[in-house]
């Protein structure tokens, strides 16, 4: 076991699989020289050799495309956006190729592809460097879509994401990469796509969150322990497949549910939560489910964006409502 942040962990499970298979190549905009713009694949270009971790211009559809053609011709490509408002370049190869070539050959191509993406607010960055639109990203057939919110499960997700027959979209939350370290496996290990984790177990209420309301969701049911409320807390770590069991025996177990996403509210993760819950679970429920969301704009600048991404304090009062009713 070694001590790493986030940013450390992706890098080691990059290195990890760039060595153990000679198929794997990394290809995005400063991946190489640089190291990234957030220094996650610093290193690796100077270790592997131009052919392995290669720079390419800033074209992002060409850069996915570039990569689709490479899975299925038998590479494992991981691609890199590096923000996920830049990403929608490459939308059209995303939905119309990625996500269809297993179809559309009648399963003679697949296209196991990773393309990794920071996403998420909480840096001032704004607009497309601050976008959590990840829920365009789950309602795509096709594509698998996983989000990590510790460095150990950064580095066993994206190791079982390179070894997927298919297309993930590997979700980084920005303001988690250097935010935590803890103890992370040496060497190879995976964690299973599709499942979720129980991070904390409770009795009151099901907190359900992902990516870097993970943190938001684990010190809310600090502030509520001081109250007597027992909440449990639920890490998604896969929005498609959504661990749709997992969630279901959590709200049957304690009858309330709250559902947190930073992203959109209209259409979102946390709505398909509240959807999913109350279509399973219903009789179980004591009180309706409540969402914590990003709001229906664009990700407003520094000054306001504390308004914009849910926090202890809006999920505390989510769950106080829950109990009022």
């Amino acid at each position: 076991m070694t001590v790493m942040n986030m940013a450390n962990a992706l890098n080691d499970a990059l290195a990890v699989a760039l060595a153990d298979d000679e198929r794997v190549v990394l290809l995005g905009e400063d991946i190489g020289r640089t190291g990234g713009v957030f220094r996650v694949t610093d290193g690796l270009q100077t270790r592997f050799g131009e052919n392995r971790v290669i720079d390419t211009p800033v074209a992002e559809s060409g850069i996915v495309g570039a990569a689709f053609g490479m899975a299925i011709a038998g590479l494992r490509p991981v691609a890199e956006i590096q923000f996920l408002g830049f990403s929608y370049p490459a939308y059209d190869q995303i939905v119309s190729h990625v996500g269809r070539i297993r179809n559309r050959s009648n399963h003679r191509f697949t296209a196991p592809l990773v393309i990794r993406i920071p996403f998420g607010g909480g840096i001032g960055a704004a607009e497309h460097h601050s976008e959590s639109s990840e829920a365009m990203y789950a309602h795509t057939p096709g594509i698998k879509v996983v989000v990590p919110a510790t460095p150990s499960a950064a580095k066993g997700l994206l190791l079982a994401a390179i070894e997927d027959p298919d297309p993930v979209i590997f979700l980084e939350p920005i303001r988690v990469y250097r935010a935590i370290k803890e103890e992370v496996p040496e060497g190879r290990f995976t964690i299973p796509i599709g499942v979720a984790d129980i991070v904390r177990t409770g009795s009151d209420v099901s907190v359900i969150a992902y990516g870097a309301t993970v943190r938001d969701a684990l010190a809310s049911a600090d502030t509520l322990d001081a109250d007597g409320v027992s909440v449990e807390v639920i890490d998604l770590r896969t929005l498609s497949p959504l661990d749709a069991s997992t969630v279901v025996a959590s709200a049957q177990k304690t009858g309330r549910v709250v559902a947190v996403s930073e992203g959109h509210r209209t259409a979102g993760i946390a709505s398909e939560l509240a959807a999913i819950v109350q279509e399973q679970a219903l009789y179980s429920l004591l009180a309706p489910v409540q969402r914590v969301t990003g709001w229906d704009t664009v990700v407003p600048l520094k000054r306001t964006e504390r308004h914009h991404i849910p926090g202890v304090a809006r999920i505390v009062a989510a769950v106080r409502r829950t109990l009022e009713d």
